[in-house]
């Protein structure tokens, strides 16, 4: 009986019926598109993190660079003649530099789980010739009225630890061909190579690439996430280290917080066992990330939000006051369902019963909508672009290393639908209908059999 008399008036009412679940289906539709949206950015966003952080990483550790911790080389020209120079060095100034036991150091810090310690590095490599014109000579390749031409090429070096490879700048990447960088291979002359540098200058596994004084194998080709470039070249850290001329020194260290949740106590453990360094979290590095990427996050986490919470009530406003208009309309039919012997408990459950069906409907038609709508964004908004860190020069002019310098990263936004926001958007959906049925049962139950019965006709 129940069943019958309620599908029989939701067909007697259909227009109506249809329009509530359609005012509820649209709210729970933008409701899911924005919870996808906002999953997405926030996705992108991780994204970039991890290209420039590191998979793994939660806390980087650098100290700003010294006077004596920048700087190309300087050469003294002199004697009045023309003079011949052909160099390949490494310098590491835009970075401070670390004592390896540091790694140690930090690693044995509360809350944090690994650290790893790496080197990054310039190759410098020049020629030319250079004529002084004046009496005297000129120290970093100037002279007054001198004259001269110089070739200079440069690119970044990574020295990386290869005891463990599942922090640090290599983390993120994804080995191409040949492999990484083994614990076996700590004191050899083998490199790591990103795709882009590889393809553009010719190299393959197996190639020889000169970094510094000494000549690498290519055993590994690495492609970095998301486009972005943390170094060039990669080698072993000892290697590195010798050839700069930087005994037990790093730049960078590379940590992992035991949990999620203990990130912050660990950086601050590991600021106070180095005072002087800089201690940075992924946070920290969220906070600095502009771009489009950053602008769609504001969007999705404010307005968007705010968006669809007017458009949630204005909803179930507009459904319960149909609702209600529509138990105004029937009163003469409940009037004669109360004088026949039903219930207020009886017409309660029954209007509250029209309208769950409702909700239902209109959250299946809104899951629906959702998932077509985050389709569309997915489809239709280009890539998105976040800027991280700043782009610097240290004293000698050459530019700041790699995982120092501003990066600029091209994000494709997904629009990913979870399945607790399909949870959340039908029983958004189902509220609505009972908030409804709520308001028209209420008027329902309040009418009196008598004063129904003098509207029959």
């Amino acid at each position: 009986m129940f069943v019958t008399y309620l599908l029989r008036e939701l067909r007697r009412r259909m227009r109506q019926a249809i329009f509530i679940a359609l005012g509820l289906a649209l709210g729970v539709g933008l409701v899911i598109t924005v919870t996808a949206a906002a999953s997405g950015v926030s996705a992108g966003q991780g994204t970039v993190l991890k290209s420039l952080y590191g998979v793994g990483t939660d806390i980087t550790v650098t100290k700003a660079p010294t006077a004596s911790s920048g700087g190309g080389p300087g050469f003294r020209f002199g004697g009045g003649k023309r003079t011949s120079v052909s160099s390949n060095v490494l310098v590491g100034g835009g970075l401070g530099t670390l004592k390896s036991s540091d790694v140690s150091t930090v690693a044995s810090q509360k809350d944090v789980s690994a650290a790893v310690g790496a080197l990054v590095l310039n190759d410098l490599k020049f020629s030319g010739s250079f004529s002084p014109g004046g009496s005297g000579g000129g120290s970093g390749g100037r002279s007054a009225g001198g004259s001269g031409a110089f070739n200079a090429n440069s690119f970044t070096v990574t020295g990386v630890d290869p005891a463990d490879d599942s922090l640090g700048p290599l983390a993120s990447g994804t080995i191409t061909s040949g492999h990484g960088i083994t614990s076996s291979e700590a004191n050899k002359n083998v490199a790591v190579i990103d795709s882009n540098y590889a393809a553009s200058a010719g190299l393959k596994v197996g190639s020889t690439v000169k970094v510094g004084s000494g000549k690498f194998t290519v055993v590994g080709i690495v492609r970095a996430a998301q486009g972005v470039t943390d170094s060039d070249v990669y080698i072993p850290l000892a290697r590195a280290q010798a050839l700069a001329s930087m005994p037990s020194e790093v730049n960078t260290i590379y940590v992992s917080a035991a949990s999620a949740t203990d990130v912050n106590v660990a950086a601050s453990a590991v600021s106070r066992a180095l005072p002087g360094a800089t201690v940075t979290t992924s946070s920290d590095l969220a906070s600095q990330v502009t771009g489009s990427l950053s602008s769609a996050s504001t969007l999705a986490s404010s307005l968007g939000k705010w968006l669809a919470v007017v458009v949630l009530a204005v909803a179930f406003g507009l459904a319960s006051i149909l609702t209600v208009s529509a138990v105004t309309r029937r009163v003469r039919e409940f009037g004669t369902l109360k004088a026949m012997g039903w219930t207020s408990r009886r017409i309660i459950r029954q209007v509250m019963g029209e309208s769950l069906v409702i909700g239902v409907v209109g959250g299946a038609v809104g899951v629906a909508i959702g998932y077509a709508a985050a389709a569309v964004v997915q489809a239709v908004v280009p890539p998105l672009t976040a800027t991280t860190g700043t782009a610097n020069q240290h004293p000698g002019g050459l530019a700041r290393p790699a995982a120092a310098a501003a990066h600029t990263v091209s994000v494709h936004l997904s629009a990913p639908v979870s399945v607790s926001a399909v949870a959340l958007a039908v029983a958004l959906a189902i509220a609505g209908g009972l908030i409804a049925g709520s308001f028209g049962s209420w008027r329902a139950v309040r009418l009196r059999p008598a004063a129904a019965m003098t509207r029959v006709v």
